[in-house]
């Protein structure tokens, strides 16, 4: 595994930094799918709902992902 850095605003640094390790494992999981070659030729469009699909398949329910973006909220 590599590491590397991305540019983002200042809440979302914030929010990553104060992220639960599973909640940061889950971010590094999309963005990991997100880059996958089988992906490099398709949409955005496309590319999100393979990964909402495989998501699904390892258990990150619509309903899971949507508690977790309100939870973010507060």
């Amino acid at each position: 595994m590599e590491t590397i850095t991305i540019n983002v605003d200042h809440e979302v640094a914030k929010a990553y930094r104060e992220a639960e390790a599973n909640k940061q494992e889950k971010l590094s999981v999309i963005i990991k799918l997100f880059f996958q070659p089988d992906f490099a030729n398709k949409s955005l469009s496309q590319v999100m709902e393979e990964i909402a699909d495989k998501a699904e398949k390892r258990g990150l329910t619509p309903e899971i992902l949507q508690t977790i973006l309100d939870d973010d909220e507060e």
